[in-house]
Protein backbone atom coordinates (compact mmCIF):
# COMPACT_ATOMS: atom_id res chain seq x y z
CA UNK A 1 0.00 0.00 0.00
CA UNK A 2 2.83 2.46 0.61
CA UNK A 3 4.23 2.11 -2.76
CA UNK A 4 0.83 2.82 -4.54
CA UNK A 5 0.60 6.13 -2.14
CA UNK A 6 4.00 7.14 -3.16
CA UNK A 7 3.64 6.66 -7.01
CA UNK A 8 -0.01 8.24 -6.23
CA UNK A 9 1.86 11.19 -4.33
CA UNK A 10 4.98 11.08 -6.96
CA UNK A 11 3.00 11.55 -9.87
CA UNK A 12 0.45 14.01 -8.81
CA UNK A 13 3.49 16.73 -7.15
CA UNK A 14 6.79 15.42 -7.55
CA UNK A 15 6.83 14.22 -11.18
CA UNK A 16 3.64 16.38 -12.56
CA UNK A 17 3.28 15.39 -16.36
CA UNK A 18 2.63 19.31 -16.73
CA UNK A 19 4.90 21.06 -14.41
CA UNK A 20 8.14 18.90 -13.71
CA UNK A 21 8.13 16.21 -17.24
CA UNK A 22 6.33 19.68 -19.33
CA UNK A 23 4.22 17.05 -21.07
CA UNK A 24 0.30 17.81 -22.36
CA UNK A 25 1.36 21.76 -22.46
CA UNK A 26 -1.05 22.42 -25.45
CA UNK A 27 -3.92 21.50 -23.97
CA UNK A 28 -2.72 23.11 -20.62
CA UNK A 29 -2.11 26.41 -22.64
CA UNK A 30 -4.71 26.17 -24.65
CA UNK A 31 -7.81 25.00 -22.27
CA UNK A 32 -6.84 26.41 -19.12
CA UNK A 33 -7.91 30.04 -19.62
CA UNK A 34 -11.68 29.28 -18.16
CA UNK A 35 -12.58 26.78 -15.00
CA UNK A 36 -15.37 24.95 -16.35
CA UNK A 37 -13.44 24.06 -19.66
CA UNK A 38 -10.30 23.07 -18.09
CA UNK A 39 -11.93 21.05 -15.49
CA UNK A 40 -13.93 18.85 -18.24
CA UNK A 41 -10.95 18.37 -20.50
CA UNK A 42 -8.74 17.10 -17.61
CA UNK A 43 -11.87 14.80 -16.34
CA UNK A 44 -11.33 13.67 -20.13
CA UNK A 45 -7.64 13.46 -19.68
CA UNK A 46 -8.21 11.18 -16.61
CA UNK A 47 -10.67 8.78 -17.86
CA UNK A 48 -8.53 8.64 -21.01
CA UNK A 49 -5.74 7.80 -19.26
CA UNK A 50 -6.77 5.48 -16.35
CA UNK A 51 -8.56 3.16 -19.15
CA UNK A 52 -5.81 3.26 -21.83
CA UNK A 53 -3.31 2.11 -18.97
CA UNK A 54 -5.86 -1.01 -18.45
CA UNK A 55 -6.43 -1.58 -21.96
CA UNK A 56 -2.38 -1.29 -23.05
CA UNK A 57 -0.82 -3.23 -19.78
CA UNK A 58 -2.39 -6.58 -20.65
CA UNK A 59 -1.69 -6.21 -24.41
CA UNK A 60 1.67 -5.22 -23.93
CA UNK A 61 2.31 -7.81 -21.14
CA UNK A 62 0.52 -10.58 -22.27
CA UNK A 63 0.84 -10.35 -26.12
CA UNK A 64 3.99 -7.75 -26.98
CA UNK A 65 6.12 -8.74 -24.70
CA UNK A 66 5.60 -12.68 -25.03
CA UNK A 67 5.75 -12.71 -28.71
CA UNK A 68 8.95 -10.45 -28.40
CA UNK A 69 7.21 -7.84 -30.18
CA UNK A 70 8.12 -4.60 -28.14
CA UNK A 71 9.11 -2.82 -30.85
CA UNK A 72 4.97 -2.04 -31.50
CA UNK A 73 4.33 -0.56 -28.51
CA UNK A 74 3.97 2.97 -29.18
CA UNK A 75 1.98 2.33 -32.53
CA UNK A 76 -0.82 -0.24 -30.44
CA UNK A 77 -0.56 2.49 -27.54
CA UNK A 78 -1.43 5.10 -30.16
CA UNK A 79 -4.12 3.29 -31.50
CA UNK A 80 -5.68 2.16 -28.37
CA UNK A 81 -5.73 6.18 -27.48
CA UNK A 82 -7.30 7.06 -30.43
CA UNK A 83 -9.82 4.67 -30.13
CA UNK A 84 -10.61 5.75 -26.33
CA UNK A 85 -10.77 9.06 -27.29
CA UNK A 86 -13.21 8.55 -29.84
CA UNK A 87 -15.48 6.62 -27.37
CA UNK A 88 -15.16 9.84 -24.82
CA UNK A 89 -16.02 12.67 -27.68
CA UNK A 90 -18.63 10.34 -28.70
CA UNK A 91 -20.07 10.46 -25.58
CA UNK A 92 -19.42 14.75 -24.84
CA UNK A 93 -20.87 14.95 -28.37
CA UNK A 94 -24.45 13.13 -27.05
CA UNK A 95 -24.92 14.10 -23.66
CA UNK A 96 -22.44 17.20 -22.63
CA UNK A 97 -22.83 18.97 -25.38
CA UNK A 98 -22.03 22.30 -24.08
CA UNK A 99 -18.49 20.77 -22.81
CA UNK A 100 -18.14 19.16 -26.48
CA UNK A 101 -18.52 22.46 -28.05
CA UNK A 102 -16.14 24.51 -25.15
CA UNK A 103 -13.17 22.06 -25.55
CA UNK A 104 -13.78 22.04 -29.60
CA UNK A 105 -10.40 21.11 -31.26
CA UNK A 106 -8.68 20.34 -28.15
CA UNK A 107 -10.82 17.24 -27.23
CA UNK A 108 -9.70 15.12 -30.77
CA UNK A 109 -6.14 16.53 -29.26
CA UNK A 110 -6.35 13.96 -26.46
CA UNK A 111 -5.35 11.18 -28.95
CA UNK A 112 -1.80 13.41 -29.60
CA UNK A 113 -1.70 14.64 -26.56
CA UNK A 114 1.92 13.59 -24.70
CA UNK A 115 0.59 13.08 -21.06
CA UNK A 116 -1.51 10.34 -22.18
CA UNK A 117 0.91 8.04 -24.34
CA UNK A 118 3.63 9.47 -21.69
CA UNK A 119 2.11 7.79 -18.82
CA UNK A 120 1.21 4.23 -21.11
CA UNK A 121 5.22 4.39 -21.66
CA UNK A 122 6.18 5.57 -18.68
CA UNK A 123 4.47 2.61 -16.89
CA UNK A 124 6.21 0.30 -19.03
CA UNK A 125 9.70 1.88 -18.73
CA UNK A 126 9.27 1.58 -14.60
CA UNK A 127 8.20 -2.20 -14.72
CA UNK A 128 4.82 -1.11 -13.23
CA UNK A 129 2.60 -3.71 -12.56
CA UNK A 130 -1.55 -3.54 -13.27
CA UNK A 131 -1.80 -2.22 -10.02
CA UNK A 132 0.86 0.25 -9.91
CA UNK A 133 0.52 0.93 -13.75
CA UNK A 134 -3.56 2.43 -12.75
CA UNK A 135 -2.08 4.34 -9.83
CA UNK A 136 0.34 5.99 -11.25
CA UNK A 137 -1.93 7.08 -14.55
CA UNK A 138 -4.20 8.08 -11.83
CA UNK A 139 -1.96 10.19 -10.24
CA UNK A 140 -1.01 11.67 -13.62
CA UNK A 141 -4.35 12.70 -14.19
CA UNK A 142 -5.19 14.22 -11.06
CA UNK A 143 -1.74 16.18 -10.92
CA UNK A 144 -2.82 17.51 -14.93
CA UNK A 145 -6.60 17.67 -13.38
CA UNK A 146 -4.48 20.05 -10.69
CA UNK A 147 -2.37 21.87 -13.18
CA UNK A 148 -5.62 23.07 -14.73
CA UNK A 149 -7.36 24.08 -12.11
CA UNK A 150 -4.46 25.92 -10.85
CA UNK A 151 -3.34 27.39 -13.82
CA UNK A 152 -6.93 28.56 -14.45
CA UNK A 153 -7.13 30.83 -11.39
CA UNK A 154 -3.77 32.18 -11.78
CA UNK A 155 -4.74 33.22 -15.82
CA UNK A 156 -8.79 34.35 -14.37
CA UNK A 157 -6.23 36.98 -11.98
CA UNK A 158 -3.79 37.18 -14.85
CA UNK A 159 -6.73 39.12 -16.67
CA UNK A 160 -8.08 40.98 -14.57
CA UNK A 161 -4.50 42.40 -13.74
CA UNK A 162 -2.84 45.55 -15.43
CA UNK A 163 -0.42 43.87 -17.29
CA UNK A 164 2.42 46.07 -19.18
CA UNK A 165 1.93 45.76 -22.94
CA UNK A 166 4.58 43.91 -24.33
CA UNK A 167 3.77 41.16 -21.64
CA UNK A 168 0.14 40.62 -22.68
CA UNK A 169 -1.11 37.15 -23.80
CA UNK A 170 1.59 34.28 -24.43
CA UNK A 171 4.52 35.97 -22.65
CA UNK A 172 2.90 36.48 -19.22
CA UNK A 173 1.25 33.00 -19.33
CA UNK A 174 4.79 31.17 -20.22
CA UNK A 175 6.10 33.60 -17.51
CA UNK A 176 3.32 32.30 -15.13
CA UNK A 177 3.26 29.10 -15.96
CA UNK A 178 7.22 28.14 -15.63
CA UNK A 179 7.04 30.11 -12.05
CA UNK A 180 4.24 27.83 -10.80
CA UNK A 181 6.33 24.98 -12.64
CA UNK A 182 9.34 26.33 -10.17
CA UNK A 183 6.69 25.89 -6.88
CA UNK A 184 6.75 22.01 -7.81
CA UNK A 185 10.52 21.52 -6.69
CA UNK A 186 9.95 21.80 -3.11
CA UNK A 187 7.49 18.62 -3.26
CA UNK A 188 10.69 16.38 -3.94
CA UNK A 189 12.32 17.12 -0.25
CA UNK A 190 8.71 16.04 0.77
CA UNK A 191 8.74 12.64 -1.03
CA UNK A 192 12.23 11.90 0.08
CA UNK A 193 11.78 12.83 3.80
CA UNK A 194 8.15 11.17 3.49
CA UNK A 195 8.23 7.60 2.03
CA UNK A 196 11.73 6.48 3.38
Amino acid sequence: MKDILQILFVAILVENYVFVKFLGICPFLGVSKKLDTALGMSVSVLFVMILATAVTWPINHFILEKMKMEYLQTLFFILIIAALVQIVESFMKKYMVGLYEALGIYLPLITTNCIVLGVVVLNVQQNYSFVESIANSLGGGLGFLLAMFMFSGIRSKIQESDIPRFFQGLPITLLAAGLTSLSFKGFVGIAENLFN
